[in-house]
């Protein structure tokens, strides 16, 4: 059941009005049929994983905080942390480490030929199973109470508006809204809605759009041109914006017509004036989460030199693994690593050589924002590309580029309108960036009038070109 469907808007009205209609201690259990409900959309067996892992959590937790002893309740964090990540690593990464144990094996002179599993992935097991994990993780740590109420814990983990792909919540934040009292208030019925319309419209108008001219180019890149591989890479980057923080919208506007508040997941990253500022501002929720349960515990930044140098490795390379199976997502990763690496020995030079004064002048500013979305979107080539070698041969017609012809798509008129929506994603950026226009809740500075008119007007663009509902890009991860 996708966001960008009637199914989930008529799935969404009812649940919204028996949820307001119902006592109070009944409230988690709705949300848990309905969240379960909904996750069985797609297959019913998914739902029966994410059963195990909350359950195993939630018995994990309740016996770490039992425990006096630091040993045990190690002992019940190391079973909840193996329990949770077996189920991910059979689905997701088995049918990889086959592969590639078959072809060292090859390399090395033995007849290898190994059958991969006939595996379905189900849907947003990342996220919920890293949702349920850090709940163990903060209670060994002290972070959060336990939760005794399994309903309440379950609701937690399959909370239905940020279940497939996030963001993913801490049980700190989260998990004790499910015991708060929530009253219907027509102010957070219009703020949800107001954030569910742009996500929506980034989604269906923007994302989808740029879909069939990014699919096509990437599908047979050797076809194609550098001038129009380069556009396709361009488009691709806009594309994985809308698709994952249009999701991102809409979940945190369903969950704040009901009441709840989710975290902010996206925070206008293409405006990012360093690497450092740009995983601050993407995938929030997932990069401070391998910041508190991965690069923390492997000791941050209190370090030996040599030894942070392979934490921030280890972070960004897991991060890229954790994003899919395959070599293009862990090269993806290291690109990002060096890319910090490099940066931060570049502010080092230029404090060395007294030359920090020109951070603070607005044309520096404005040239990193500039050559970190370049850096950015060079990376998503091999984010997006269907092989390796497929994105070291982008990489190297856009390093060498060619003055080809550019492919416009089926049409040009497609292909314009296209360049049109990005440029106005990135006005109405600049607009927030510059807190004239709302980002998610906060105060905006246009008129009513000018605010109702442009939501308006984002209805009519659904209506009149918004395309086919497709999945979105990260239920795959």
């Amino acid at each position: 059941m996708l966001f960008n469907s009637w199914e989930f808007i008529l799935f969404l009205c009812i649940v919204f009005a028996i949820y307001f209609s119902i006592a109070f201690r009944f409230r988690p259990f709705l949300l848990l049929v309905a969240s379960y409900l909904f996750y069985m959309f797609w297959k019913w067996e998914f739902a029966v994983i994410m059963l195990a892992v909350t359950a195993v959590n939630y018995y994990t937790g309740l016996k770490i905080a039992k425990s006096t002893s630091k040993k045990q309740q190690k002992t019940y964090l190391g079973i909840s942390v193996f329990a949770s990540l077996l189920p991910l690593v059979y689905f997701k990464y088995a049918n990889f480490f086959i592969d590639n144990f078959a072809v060292i094996l090859q390399e090395l002179g033995f007849k290898a030929n190994f059958a991969t599993l006939a595996v379905i992935l189900p849907v947003g097991i990342s996220f919920f199973t890293f949702q349920a994990m850090s709940y163990s993780f903060d209670v060994y740590n002290k972070k959060t109470l336990v939760e005794t109420n399994f309903i309440n814990f379950a609701v937690f983990v399959a909370f239905f508006p940020q279940l497939v792909a996030g963001p993913i919540e801490r049980s700190s934040h989260l998990l004790a809204q499910f015991r708060e009292k929530h009253h219907f208030k027509f102010k957070l019925l219009i703020e949800g809605s107001k954030l569910f319309i742009w996500g929506l419209f980034k989604k269906v108008v923007i994302a989808d759009r740029l879909a069939i001219y990014v699919d096509r180019i990437f599908e047979n890149p050797e076809l194609y041109s550098s001038a129009t591989l380069t556009i396709a890479t361009l488009f691709f980057a806009v594309q994985i914006y809308c698709d994952f923080s249009g999701y991102s919208d809409m979940a945190i506007g369903v969950a704040r017509m009901l009441g709840f508040r989710l975290m902010q997941n996206f925070n206008l990253p293409y405006l990012a004036n360093s690497i450092a500022d740009f995983w601050k501002r993407w995938h929030i929720s997932l990069s401070s989460w391998f910041g508190d349960y991965l690069y923390i515990p492997l000791g941050g930044n209190r370090v030996p030199y040599i030894r942070w140098i392979i934490n921030i490795f280890v972070v960004f390379l897991v991060s890229g693994f954790w994003h899919g199976a395959n070599w293009t997502f862990i090269v993806w990763g290291g690109l990002h690593a060096l890319y910090y690496l490099f940066e931060n020995w570049g502010d080092k030079l230029l404090n060395v050589v007294k030359l920090i004064h020109i951070k603070k002048s607005r044309i520096y500013q404005t040239l990193k924002i500039v050559t970190i979305f370049v850096l950015v979107c060079f990376a998503w080539i091999f984010f997006r590309a269907n092989s390796i070698n497929d994105a070291f041969y982008i990489a190297q017609e856009i390093i060498f580029f060619k003055t080809d012809p550019l492919y416009l798509g089926a049409s040009s008129v497609t292909f314009i309108l296209s360049v049109l929506l990005i440029i106005l994603l990135f006005a109405v950026q600049l607009l927030q960036y510059f807190k004239v226009a709302s980002l998610y809740f906060s105060e905006s500075k246009m008129p009513v009038v000018i605010e109702f008119s442009w939501y308006v007007l984002l209805l009519l663009g659904i209506a009149l070109l918004g395309m086919s509902s497709n999945a979105f890009i990260y239920f795959q991860f």
